[in-house]
């Protein structure tokens, strides 16, 4: 039986092991390419992979499980065994991750007290919950039991969010009472102001810490915490932050191999660490997180990190640079690479079907009447679109026309003509002014779009959390009742009738499809297009905007079929092409 423990340094087997760790989430990436991602970690000189575990990925819906396909965390770890390679697990229920929510399920904001990450009664209830689920696959992976798992986190950079140590002991015995076995760590900012709150070494619980730069001294900083609280342990780097994420409508984030790669061997010389991201990959869906600076500032749907391998698996200069780095202080073992991969250009796809949103409405959607506006968690649904929709009378000009409590992204449409989109948290105080052109029985319909939960800091707890709607319609001095709700998360993309008719300017699907005789990945153009989301064979693979950097959607082979397969884009914007060009190569904004 092996053992792993946490003395002055790791030890593994009785013998000291430095951990040359990886970050490979298996949510972003197609399963099929799992034992790809892991061969190229081993080829590297990685004896460790490191993944978290996002809670609202595995239980969308409350008491509603789903561990299989591509959540199916438990096939992925065993091909890190296959491999020979240990398994470090983050199954925290918050993760961050640049995640939706970071990893916390909406359903949790249908709660009008529910306080996260907190001694919350219904947050720590749904924590057991959750955990006397998940730990059921997790229990036989530990090391403790003949598995893969050497160690496994209880929360993570909570010193940037909170100092309730209570809280931190309630996450760790839920663990230990689900079968948790192995050693815990916790994972904090590299400075005493986020190792302070954020660690429970007084419980003799390891602290690491997450930084990109000044690597020695951040180490040293964990050392003299440890010193100052007569703990001794090893020094772990969790996150070596080898790159960085990127936001709609920013630059392209780039890091100089030659420089990280010299913060490596800082690391490596006096501890242990764990690269992040190894393999960064995509946010599939609609579960991209977002920022905070003002506004809500929404992630992209790539996530390649200017990670050692890009966001379709391909082996960087900077993988090169730090194998050389790690070389110093490990045998690099030959690997051969299993899955073979490559990328297809299939050429110009034509358009087949187009169909307006306002159309098939009624597909899509179940129509729900309330007097108030809803929000999305209230009519139970995490993702996507929610669409309201009034009689606003008759022919007047409203001086003053407000949505309160929205915090995303809103179209307003007159009898289903686009007016304005507005992006601001509250319209309390914004003089808007809105026509209602038709003599009578002036239909409004706004569209709201969930652009991804804040995943980081203080807004983690904010009314910003809950999607759509929150406090309704002003029409000049009152509060407009009687909305018709409909709730557009598109899990079934099939549901859109192309029979409908489609009107220009308007929120449409369009259908394109195309015959593959060869599989292949390749790369989605949505030069052309606005804003939206786009559907392979039913599959989400992410949003578009066209504010850049990216103009691409990574399509990976395995979501193709040999024969007929359907491409669906829906665009809000009424700006789209008749054909798409499916590329070897991606598309970046210019």
């Amino acid at each position: 039986m092996n053992t792993f423990e946490i003395k002055e340094d790791f030890y593994l087997n009785n013998k000291k092991i430095k951990i040359i760790s990886g970050s490979i989430h298996y949510f972003r990436i197609v399963p099929q390419y799992w034992r790809d991602r892991l061969e190229k970690l081993k080829a590297l000189g990685c004896n460790t992979v490191e993944t978290y575990i996002p809670w609202n990925l595995h239980e969308s819906k409350k008491g509603e499980f789903n561990f299989s396909g591509g959540n199916d965390f438990v096939k992925f770890i065993n091909i890190a065994k296959e491999l020979d390679l240990h398994v470090i697990l983050r199954p925290t229920p918050y993760i961050c991750a640049e995640w939706d929510f970071g990893g916390l399920p909406a359903w949790l904001l249908k709660d009008s007290n529910m306080r996260v990450r907190s001694n919350y009664e219904g947050f720590l209830n749904a924590v057991d919950s959750y955990f006397e689920e998940l730990f059921k696959y997790i229990v036989p992976l530990q090391i403790t039991n003949g598995g893969p798992i050497l160690m496994m986190q209880i929360e993570n950079e909570y010193g940037s969010f909170g100092n309730n140590k209570e809280y931190l002991r309630n996450i760790k015995n839920l663990m230990i009472k689900h079968g948790s076995t192995v050693p815990l760590f916790t994972s904090d900012g590299g400075s005493i102001d986020f190792l302070e709150p954020g660690t429970l070494i007084e419980d003799g619980i390891l602290p690491t810490a997450n930084f990109g730069s000044r690597s020695s001294e951040q180490l040293n900083n964990i050392s003299d915490f440890m010193k100052a609280n007569n703990f001794e342990g090893p020094l772990m780097c969790m996150e070596f932050w080898i790159g960085w994420f990127n936001n709609w409508g920013g630059e392209f984030k780039r890091r100089d191999a030659e420089e990280v790669s010299k913060e490596l061997d800082d690391i490596l010389k006096i501890g242990h660490v764990n690269a992040y991201m190894f393999h960064g990959g995509t946010n599939f869906g609609f579960f991209n997180g977002s920022s905070y600076h003002n506004s809500i500032d929404p992630q992209t749907t790539t996530y390649d990190y200017d990670a050692l391998l890009t966001e379709w698996g391909d082996i960087t200069p900077k993988y090169e640079a730090f194998k050389k780095v790690i070389s110093k202080y490990t045998n690099i073992p030959e690997v051969k690479f299993s899955t073979n991969i490559k990328k297809i250009n299939y050429g110009e796809i034509s358009l087949t079907n187009k169909v307006s949103l306002f159309n098939t409405l009624h597909t899509l959607s179940n129509k729900v009447i309330s007097e108030t506006t809803l929000p999305m968690e209230k009519l139970d649904q995490n993702y996507g679109y929610i669409l309201y929709k009034a009689n606003v009378g008759d022919k007047r000009t409203l001086a003053n026309f407000k949505l309160v409590g929205m915090d995303d992204r809103a179209q307003i449409f007159v009898n289903e003509d686009l007016i304005y989109t507005k992006y601001k948290e509250n319209f309390v105080g914004d003089n808007t002014s809105l026509d209602l052109p038709k003599e009578k029985n002036n239909i409004l319909a706004i569209l709201v779009e969930n652009l991804g939960r804040i995943n980081y800091g203080a807004s983690l707890i904010s009314p910003s959390q809950s999607k759509g709607l929150k406090g309704g319609v002003m029409l000049d001095m009152y509060f407009h009742d009687n909305f018709e709700h409909y709730s557009l998360d598109l899990e079934n993309i099939d549901k859109v009738d192309f029979s409908l008719g489609y009107k220009e300017n308007t929120p449409t699907f369009y259908e394109y499809t195309f015959n593959v005789s060869e599989i292949g990945d390749t790369f989605i153009n949505v030069e052309g297009f606005g804003k939206g989301c786009v559907f392979i064979n039913n599959f989400n693979l992410g949003r578009f905007w066209d504010i850049g950097p990216t103009n691409y959607l990574y399509l990976p082979g395995p979501l193709l079929k040999i024969g007929k397969n359907k491409i669906i884009i829906f665009e809000t914007e009424g700006k789209y092409r008749d054909t798409i060009n499916l590329s070897d190569e991606p598309c970046y904004t210019k």
